[in-house]
């Protein structure tokens, strides 16, 4: 595929170099439209996999050490323990036990000490 072709048929190409070697290769919407990848904010809890609540063992305000346990999420019939992953106060948790939640949902936010 070579740049003319690209103009032609009026779709996106992409030159990159590896090794000293020239690529070209197209984009497709899939890619276009893809979520970028952001560094993760360590003081938010977010669910890495679709589950249900089935505990919460905090509550706002409480302080926590890094490793307390913060709730059980239950997915593919596997109970998850999510542990705190610093210390610090719970600032907000936006779920309730019971709740089935999405990959990626904010659970809870802690606070800096």
């Amino acid at each position: 595929m070579n740049k003319i072709d690209c103009e032609e048929k009026k779709i996106k190409c992409k030159t990159f170099v590896i090794d000293g070697t020239k690529y070209r290769t197209t984009l497709n919407k899939k890619f276009e439209k893809r979520q970028k990848w952001s560094k993760s904010e360590k003081n938010k809890v977010k669910s890495f996999i679709p589950g249900t609540i089935l505990k919460l063992y905090v509550k706002e305000g409480q302080c926590v050490k890094k490793g307390d346990n913060l709730l059980i999420l239950e997915a593919m019939k596997m109970q998850n323990l999510i542990k705190s992953p610093l210390e610090g106060i719970i600032k907000s948790i936006n779920l309730k036990e019971g709740e089935k939640v999405p990959k990626g949902k904010l659970m809870i936010e802690i606070g800096f000490a």
